[in-house]
């Protein structure tokens, strides 16, 4: 019966939409001091190192330089809907960012991207250069081979909010114990995950998650249920590991994505597998509505420390969001986390984004600034991965890297910014096979 469960289950949506749509409608998260991020993570090869510092240097003498491609056909039009052509020149400080060090992520990037003929000709070339190429060289192929478009919202606004996210390293083990009581779960067998698109298409195209209760399809567990279920001994999933500290278990799930220190001093990598189908309501708000915190105080370090001086309200706290996350183990290699895209992460040069805005997996280039700060942060990035609180077409979230020090970046990053995609010369943007 578990393997039936699992399957998407379009004959009875009609019954599930009636007993289930309020608890499940998927709105906007809100933007607190950090993002609820669900990958739907799908890696078919693991093993490729995911950091610059892990890619080794070439051996002997520079390459050449990237050839001149051939001219590219005309552009009709310097404004497309949500789309404004854009020079070299007019993105701020793209002579001085250190255009190589995202030459590791764009290479990654085409290992996706290449399937897609828009893009297979510049990947083709990316793929007879070295694996590291120096900052002139890296901006010079993206030059001759790319033209910036700038992303425009809706509301014709060129600025959009620019967060931040990591991956977050905490303690824990296989065994249950009273130490590390806390468990992460594996998707639940009895978990139902329904996809209505095109079966109900005046809906909102999404997916669906509950479970059977005799012959009725009922909301899956809150979260508060759930922690009255590990209380029975009645947990309706397997444990992966468990967890030290409540918090920290709490941020692994707003994150999406993580580490585990085990006793020994080894680790386990972990990533998003799937939820329970309820809307994420952000514990830091919950605070503020409160009048426990004040807006500027509703950081991850705050909600923290109010924790651990409030130990007796912390179940009232955490379920205050019902959404929980459930996980699956994946291969510890020694590049950063697996994005939407299926490959590694980058500190710094990776960014999530909404691949119905935004073409997954494509070169970025970003104008914001510093977290709390108005110091420029202009960066070539790669679009490798997505959030369900990232919505627009000028809007990201900035991946730092890992552990605690990337966590106090992300953690405090909230800033505006600007986005152009580097579309392949002759491509405009929304063009057949461009995303």
């Amino acid at each position: 019966m578990s393997q039936l469960f699992r399957h998407r289950f379009t004959a009875i949506a009609g019954m599930f939409i009636v007993a289930f749509t309020p608890a499940c409608t998927q709105l906007p998260l809100e933007a607190d001091d950090y993002e609820a991020r669900f990958h739907p993570v799908d890696c078919p090869d693991c093993s490729v190192p995911a950091s610059a510092n892990a890619i080794p240097p070439p051996t002997g003498s520079r390459p050449p330089a990237p050839s001149e491609p051939a001219p590219p056909p005309e552009i009709s039009a310097s404004f497309i809907s949500g789309w404004r052509a854009a020079n070299w020149e007019s993105l701020p400080g793209w002579r001085n960012d250190e255009a190589g060090a995202a030459w590791p992520a764009f290479r990654e990037s085409c290992r996706v991207l290449d399937r897609k003929p828009a893009w297979q000709e510049a990947c083709a070339a990316a793929s007879a250069l070295p694996v590291r190429l120096s900052n002139s060289e890296a901006r010079q192929f993206f030059e001759q081979r790319f033209t910036p478009w700038q992303s425009i919202a809706s509301n014709g606004e060129e600025e959009g909010l620019v967060t931040g996210y990591y991956e977050p390293l905490i303690r824990g083990s296989r065994q249950h114990s009273a130490a590390t009581p806390w468990p992460i779960l594996a998707p639940p067998d009895d978990l139902l995950t329904i996809d209505i698109d095109g079966a109900y298409p005046d809906l909102k195209p999404g997916m669906l998650r509950g479970r059977l209760a005799g012959n009725k399809v009922v909301p899956y567990w809150t979260r508060a249920e759930l922690e009255q279920h590990r209380n029975k001994g009645t947990l309706p999933a397997r444990a992966l590991l468990w967890a030290a500290d409540p918090i920290d278990l709490f941020f692994l799930q707003v994150q999406g994505s993580g580490q585990v220190e085990l006793p020994d001093g080894s680790r386990v990598r972990v990533g998003f597998a799937d939820h329970n189908g309820h809307t994420y309501r952000s514990i830091g708000s919950w605070l503020i509505r409160q009048g426990e915190l004040a807006a500027h105080q509703a950081s991850m370090e705050g909600i923290r420390q109010w924790a651990q001086r409030n130990p007796r309200r912390l179940d009232e706290l955490l379920n205050s969001n019902p959404r929980y996350v459930f996980f699956r183990e994946l291969p510890q290699t020694a590049g950063g986390p697996i994005g939407a895209q299926g490959t590694p992460l980058f500190a710094g040069r990776s960014i999530a984004v909404d691949p119905a805005r935004l073409p997954l997996g494509a070169p970025i280039y970003l104008a914001t600034t510093w977290p709390l700060s108005e110091e420029p942060l202009n960066r070539l990035v790669m679009a490798q991965d997505t959030g369900s609180a990232i919505k627009g077409a000028v809007r990201a979230d900035f991946f730092w890297g890992f552990g605690p020090e990337a966590g106090a970046q992300a953690g405090k990053m909230k800033q505006k910014g600007r986005i152009w995609v580097l579309w392949p010369r002759g491509i405009t943007p929304g063009q057949a096979d461009g995303r």
